[in-house]
């Protein structure tokens, strides 16, 4: 229940101000359409961060248990870091959508935007650190809607009202206590 309960906090702070949300403002301006997004942005990141949580899980059987506590708790300090760096939205990312209608658009932008992103990567880092892969994606996924369907029906209202500093400052924070937890020897009963 831990790691379903912290992906679901860490990636939803995490997301807060991410160009994936960015993202959500700027397709719920333009289309006016929230349920063909919400539906986009439900079904990229559950393929999305289910292949992070397969990645992460295979890490766990590949890497020896040394190597993977070093690995985990330098990515989670890395994550505290990049949570610091606002994110900006690519604008090849927005034209996808004139060719796909909303639900396609949104799909396509989402999953493509999240690769190699700092919640992709989180998933990745805490599948192999819990060791319950899909804990983690339930987890993942629900932060990454608990921060980006506000923000399809509010739209740029309540990102005006976010102090995203403060956001990324907590997300950031909770991020190097898992790292270095992590790298203190904290989940050695998990075996590694």
């Amino acid at each position: 229940m831990e790691s379903l309960l912290v992906s679901t906090g860490v990636v939803a702070l995490a997301e807060i101000g991410d160009k994936t949300q960015l993202l959500a403002f700027l397709l719920a301006a333009r289309f006016k359409k929230p349920l063909p997004i919400i539906a986009g942005i439900l079904v990229a990141t559950l393929l999305n961060h289910g292949l992070a949580g397969a990645l992460g899980a295979w890490i766990t059987t590949t890497i020896s248990a040394d190597v993977l506590r070093w690995v985990l708790g330098l990515s989670f300090v890395g994550m505290a870091i990049w949570t610091m760096i606002p994110d900006k939205i690519e604008e090849e990312e927005t034209q996808i959508a004139k060719r796909f209608g909303v639900f396609g658009a949104t799909l396509i932008t989402f999953f493509l935007a999240e690769m190699g992103d700092k919640t992709q990567v989180a998933t990745v880092a805490m599948a192999a650190h819990y060791a319950a892969p899909l804990l983690v994606v339930i987890g993942t996924t629900l932060g990454m809607l608990i921060a980006d369907v506000p923000a399809v029906f509010v739209g740029d209202k309540l990102a005006a009202k976010i102090p995203m500093k403060l956001v990324h400052s907590i997300a950031a924070a909770i991020f190097a206590v898992l790292g270095i937890a992590t790298l203190l020897g904290a989940g050695a009963k998990l075996g590694f």
